[in-house]
């Protein structure tokens, strides 16, 4: 049965097949990707999301639409504790997404921005520790974790940064990287990021991070703060011009997120080994793209370059990120195998299809829902 804010009871020892696996933020771009491919695999799923983020409503529709057998919904708040542990009580494997993942706004109310990355992952733990056979959980960091990279030698080539150390060159930044946290975002996703792999160690949870780079495809509606890849191609389709802070060669390695979602059924088959573990998770450096890059690509795409305008740099940007994806891919064998380039014109048609279609609109239900919850990003 496909329903919203189901009833779900705490704390009883379900078997097997009464388990669900639970997506927080599961309405948002990266949760509605996988959800999708789980229930598409015949599994259940439970979604737990508030719809707050523009664009989720649109993404719930479209799984409803797709899988009117297997889903589940709950409108609640990851910084309700009572709530997730309803929700947990029915999991046998958690995907933590829900989060607050723009830094401008981590600066404007990092109260908030706490609230919602530490004490809300803090709750998704204590809710799975608290049961009888406590679920695996999987939670999605950020490379915002390793600070600005300021020591990083870089120079320039063309219209990229890129390191002057040839190992970092050769593979990206690796886990050994000490964690320096820059912004109150870094701060906040670092202690859930330390909560997450401490709770393996000391209550020997089943428990893994994935410390992301950027991360693109279908279903995203990227905005100036999150999601840049999809902004600007948005921005482009509307004809309107394009803010670059910093000076547009800053470097990140974009992940598709069809290969993401291959990334996270991976880790969940591999959990037992995986236990404990962070990876860098992205597109590694064979996905390397600046933003000047994307902007070339746009203008092959859309036939005219779209109008920039400067900015300063941000607080916590950096000039230079690529996930060295070694561990992971030696762990499990996967690899992403979709490129930059491929991926982007994937995205942009994609975009170009969903403008001519119309928006879903908010149902009633949801609009009136006594609880919250905190989409995905």
């Amino acid at each position: 049965m496909n329903s919203r804010d189901a009833v779900l009871t705490p704390r009883r020892a379900l078997n097997g097949k009464d388990r669900v696996t639970l997506i927080t933020g599961g309405a948002g771009f990266v949760g509605a990707n996988l959800a999708h491919r789980l229930l598409s695999e015949g599994q259940r799923v439970l979604v737990l999301d508030n719809l707050s983020r523009p664009g989720v409503e649109r993404n719930l529709a479209w799984l409803e639409q797709n899988h009117p057998t297997g889903l589940d919904v709950m409108v609640a708040d990851i910084r309700d504790a009572a709530a997730v542990e309803r929700a947990v009580a029915r999991a046998g494997h958690v995907f933590h997404f829900a989060a607050q993942v723009a830094v401008t706004t981590s600066l404007v109310d990092p109260r908030e921005d706490f609230a919602i990355n530490a004490l809300g992952t803090l709750n998704v733990l204590e809710a799975a520790r608290a049961q009888p056979v406590p679920p695996s959980v999987l939670v999605t960091s950020t490379n915002k974790v390793y600070g600005g990279l300021e020591d990083v030698g870089l120079k320039l080539e063309d219209q990229r940064y890129r390191p002057v150390a040839a190992d970092i060159a050769a593979h990206g930044i690796s886990e050994a990287r000490p964690l320096d946290f820059h912004s109150p975002y870094g701060c906040s996703k670092g202690t859930a990021d330390q909560y997450v792999h401490d709770y393996a160690r000391s209550y020997g949870m089943k428990t893994v991070v994935f410390r992301m780079s950027c991360i693109y495809g279908q279903r995203q509606f990227g905005t100036e703060d999150q999601g840049w890849v999809a902004h600007f191609l948005l921005r482009a389709l509307d004809g309107e011009p394009i803010t670059l802070f910093g000076d547009g060669k800053q470097v990140r390695d974009i992940l598709f997120v069809d290969d993401l979602v291959d990334a996270f059924v991976l880790a969940q088959h591999h959990i037992d080994k995986l236990a404990g573990s962070a990876f860098n998770i992205g597109g590694g450096p064979r996905n390397v793209i600046s933003l000047l890059d994307l902007l070339d690509q746009i203008e092959r795409l859309d036939g005219r370059r779209p109008a920039t305008a400067h900015e300063d740099w941000r607080t916590g940007d950096q000039r230079y990120y690529v996930s060295d994806t070694r561990r992971f891919e030696a762990a499990t064998g996967w690899r992403p195998a979709i490129d930059a380039r491929q991926g982007v014109e994937r995205l942009y048609r994609w975009l170009q299809q969903m403008r001519a279609e119309p928006a879903a609109a908010p149902r009633k239900a949801d609009r009136h829902s006594p609880l919250l919850a905190m989409s995905g990003r």
